[in-house]
């Protein structure tokens, strides 16, 4: 018997429609019906209507995809692999690999409801030890950060603990830039978060990311106005200006200062986060190229409109005459 796909409404937030899952993952709406269709592997939500409605998991999972195509896998095999993926057995936990982190995730949690610091940094620098630290921001960290959005939005959990693990990991990401690689030679991105917007954390993992695959960013934090971005991208010599947002973003911010920054710079401007997902469209309207909220994906978009050999820009003054 063929499960029934679920019927959703209207009103259902967090869903996105084929032509926005198209625009933030690059791949076509005719390649995810035929996912869902010939292999199963995408399952979406519908409308009364008919209309497929996607959540973020169904966006991660199409990323995945990607992923593994990119390393040679036939679509025919991924199917397959996915679902074993989550029951892999993991050799030094004799479980499933799902299974160890997410363990390691309750007992992040648990360490962030207690307020217990230590507790906390036992936990993540037994997952470093164990793991490169992409694998741990993807499998660990990310989703720990979706929870608890998720526990503070139902009333679970506390503002004061997303503060709490906020400052942790913002402490955590701040000394690994500090002490980053300063081999890189590519162009410069100046990074910063919008106005009104305290969530560094996935400005921070951008910018490592960025960092790691040979760009220089320059990160400005935030909360940032927009009216000084277009000079400080001149002044630093910026290739591209990257924006970061968690929030929904305010009528006045679409219609009259993201438009303003377009005009203003000679550079590119990007936006990523959720910000740049729940906007996509306006944010296009903007004249902004939305990132997304996966870091991976986001870098690789970066990559294509800003290339590695791409110079930043250069300003060459007058120079000085010693009469």
């Amino acid at each position: 018997m063929v499960k029934a796909v679920p019927i959703i409404d209207d009103t259902s937030v967090g869903l996105f429609p084929i032509r926005t899952v198209a625009q933030l993952t690059g791949v076509n709406a005719i390649t995810l019906r035929a996912w869902e269709n010939r292999h199963g592997i995408i399952k979406p939500l519908r409308k009364a209507s008919g209309h497929r409605l996607y959540t973020q998991d169904h966006i991660d999972r199409v990323h995945r995809i990607v992923a593994l195509l990119d390393k040679g896998m036939r679509i025919s095999e991924v199917s397959a692999y996915l679902e074993q993926e989550s029951d892999r057995i993991d050799p030094d936990e004799g479980d499933g690999a799902g299974d160890h982190w997410r363990r390691l995730l309750d007992r992040m949690l648990a360490a962030i409801t207690r307020f217990d610091e230590d507790a906390l940094e036992a936990v993540y620098n037994e997952a470093l030890s164990n793991y490169p630290i992409r694998e741990v921001t993807r499998r660990l960290v990310t989703p720990l950060l979706v929870e608890i959005g998720r526990r503070w939005s139902t009333g679970e959990g506390t503002i004061a603990e997303e503060h709490f693990f906020g400052f942790y990991l913002r402490n955590k990401l701040g000394a690994r830039f500090h002490h980053r690689s300063r081999s890189a030679r590519g162009p410069r991105l100046l990074m910063a978060c919008l106005p009104g917007e305290r969530h560094e954390i996935g400005l921070l993992l951008l910018a490592l990311a960025t960092n790691e695959a040979g760009y220089r960013p320059v990160i400005l934090g935030a909360d940032m106005p927009l009216e000084d971005l277009a000079l400080a991208a001149e002044r630093t010599s910026s290739a591209a200006i990257v924006l970061s947002g968690l929030l929904e973003l305010p009528a006045d911010l679409l219609r009259q200062e993201l438009p303003a920054l377009v005009e203003a710079a000679e550079v590119p401007v990007f936006m990523g986060g959720r910000a740049s997902v729940r906007s996509l469209d306006a944010v296009r309207r903007c004249g902004i190229e939305p990132l997304g909220a996966d870091v991976e994906t986001g870098l690789a978009k970066l990559e294509q409109r800003v290339p590695l050999g791409t110079l930043s820009l250069i300003h060459i003054s007058e120079p000085t005459r010693h009469d």
